[in-house]
């Protein structure tokens, strides 16, 4: 049911529309299927939903509809299926989806073909041969190899890459993001040598006994090598990449889309398609500030609340820790099984010394920037309310809501502070399937990894919080975010933490509202409300009305950007 004060706005509103209905009718009018609003704690569903302009004029009944409903309106029949707002994407890399669009695809099932190191190189071999790109700008790339499904247990080496060429520079990219593999070229190439050292937050990975680099490269090392070692690509197949990638999003219901840490060239890059006027989803980036720090876009008219050609500048973000399932994340206890060469006492590292990730978000709470910190271990979440703590002691006027990305090992009596300190949470329960068998069995344990993107402790806290799919780690697939978040059923069948499992109408809260409000945007998106914009997703089933288990099933039919269909399963 609508609440009295709903009602009443509606009632409002309806009066206020049947004034100058007959000047100005409804461009669309939608009926006939469950129209879910978002509004409220409990489920609220109205008869009929009328959009002008790219923007809700109407949400009710069908007798307060009146005269909105003109000869030319468009009238839709929903024939059962739900319409509710469009998802806006609480975190990942939206750039990074459109390189992967024109990579390999080294992903195990179920979304992709890879599973041994024989397969690896089959697929990448194939690539080669086939992609233009390759021969264009003479790099070969495969996204999204993970040791933890593949049957030896293990990251290719710099010789098992050689075996696919040694003529090409090939770099592949374990899923997590946080490390790769180079051949030799590559190495050559990224100046990596039995001379180089581990720089400050990195791992270069070297032969058993050696100083000679195996072709890992792990958190800084690995960033250095291969963000350096990319093309640049021509403004053609720039705006292709990256329309590939919105398209991917809008199939998915998306139509607020994050690019998580933009590095220099690509906040040219953004800038410059924005301009085209190629976006059809609204895009919000945020620059890492170690890397553009000195970057005069953050300081100029993009760093906004507001739109221009459906890009802005969020914020800035910053990376306290690793990859969990890479074991490079930052815990406070060691990791259950230690990675080959690490001491029985490992427990991964912190991307910076104490005092410069202090000083960097002091940085941001000077400049009232929002902050994203990435911090997967709990070490690493220590640090992050430490930091957020005295930064707001120095700049209390600062009301940034900084957020915390993943935080997959967040412990139960780390949440209060989290609350305390004013630290939104972003989780990532996606790893309950795409790695929750691998927490339990090698990363951290049966028991730590029970809690894993704990939503329910924070839910206990009573926070608000969103979920997320961090792609290109993984697709943006909004019904795996939504059943990982209610199911936590792992690749096995086990329900990973059932006390930390949501309900479907929370999950959805989080990839709606609680969204929104994290962007700072919960006055214009995330509910379906008179004034707001036409942003919708449209769904062949209501995940309200389906057993659990069933959700992963559910289809996106159409996606309505600004009263617009920007996909549509037709």
């Amino acid at each position: 049911m609508v609440s009295k004060l709903s009602f009443s706005s509606l009632a409002l509103f309806g009066a206020c529309a049947a004034s100058f209905a007959v000047l100005e009718p409804a461009d669309t009018v939608y009926f006939g299927g469950d129209i879910l609003t978002m509004v409220g704690n409990k489920p609220q569903y109205v008869q009929r939903l009328a959009v002008r302009n790219g923007k809700i004029v109407y949400v009710g009944s069908a007798q307060g509809l009146g005269a909105l409903k003109g000869a030319s309106t468009k009238v839709v029949n929903l024939n059962g299926k739900t319409l509710i707002p469009g998802f806006v994407d609480a975190h990942s890399h939206y750039a990074n989806v459109g390189l992967q669009a024109t990579s390999a695809n080294l992903l195990p099932p179920p979304d992709g073909p890879v599973q041994t190191i024989p397969q690896l190189q089959k697929t990448m071999r194939e690539f080669i041969a086939t992609e233009p790109l390759v021969k264009i700008y003479g790099l070969a790339i495969g996204f999204n190899y993970d040791d933890s499904q593949l049957k030896e247990k293990r990251s290719p080496t710099a010789a098992e890459l050689d075996a696919i060429s040694t003529e090409i520079p090939i770099v592949v990219i374990h899923q997590s993001g946080h490390l790769g593999v180079l051949n030799s070229l590559a190495l050559k190439k990224a100046g990596i040598t039995s001379a180089s050292k581990d720089p400050q937050g990195g791992v270069i990975r070297r032969k058993p006994g050696s100083k000679e680099p195996d072709g890992v490269v792990e958190e800084m090392a690995f960033f250095t090598a291969v963000f350096g070692m990319l093309p640049k690509y021509s403004d053609e197949d720039l705006t292709n990449q990256l329309q590939k990638s919105l398209a991917i999003y809008a199939a998915n219901g998306f139509t607020t889309v994050q690019e998580g840490r933009a590095e220099g060239s690509a906040l040219v890059d953004l800038s410059k398609t924005a301009a085209k006027g190629a976006f059809l989803l609204d895009v919000v980036a945020y620059p890492g500030l170690d890397s553009t720090s000195k970057d005069p876009a953050l300081h100029g008219p993009l760093m906004s609340h507001y739109y221009k050609n459906k890009y802005r500048l969020g914020g800035v973000k910053l990376t306290f820790d690793g990859s969990p399932q890479g074991k490079t994340a930052y815990f406070t206890q060691p990791y259950y099984q230690v990675p080959a060469g690490q001491p029985k006492s490992y427990r991964g590292y912190p991307a910076f010394k104490p005092a410069d990730a202090q000083k960097w978000v002091d940085m941001a709470f000077k400049n009232k920037w929002q902050l994203l910190v990435h911090a997967n271990g709990d070490a690493a979440i220590d640090e992050l309310i430490e930091t957020v703590t005295k930064a707001k002691a120095k700049y209390p006027n600062s009301q940034a809501r900084t957020v915390l990305i993943h935080g997959q090992y967040l412990r139960k009596d780390q949440v209060p502070k989290l609350k305390r300190a004013g630290i939104f949470p972003s989780s990532y329960p996606m790893h309950t399937f795409y790695w929750g068998d691998w927490h339990r069995q090698s990363v951290a344990g049966p028991k730590r990894a029970e809690n894993i993107s704990p939503t329910g402790w924070v839910l206990d806290n009573g926070m608000k919080f969103t979920i997320h799919s961090d792609a290109p780690v993984t697709f943006p697939n909004s019904m795996r975010i939504l059943d990982s978040a209610v199911n936590r059923t792992t690749r096995s069948g086990y329900v990973l933490g059932p006390k930390q499992r949501l309900t479907p109408y929370v999950a959805l809260k989080a990839m709606t509202i609680w969204s929104a409000y994290q962007h700072f945007e919960e006055a214009s998106k995330g509910t379906l409300e008179p004034g707001k914009l036409a942003d919708f997703v449209i769904l062949n089933q209501n995940p309200l009305k389906i057993a659990p288990a069933k959700i992963i099933n559910i289809k996106v039919v159409e996606t309505i950007k600004d009263g617009k269909t920007v996909f549509s399963a037709k």
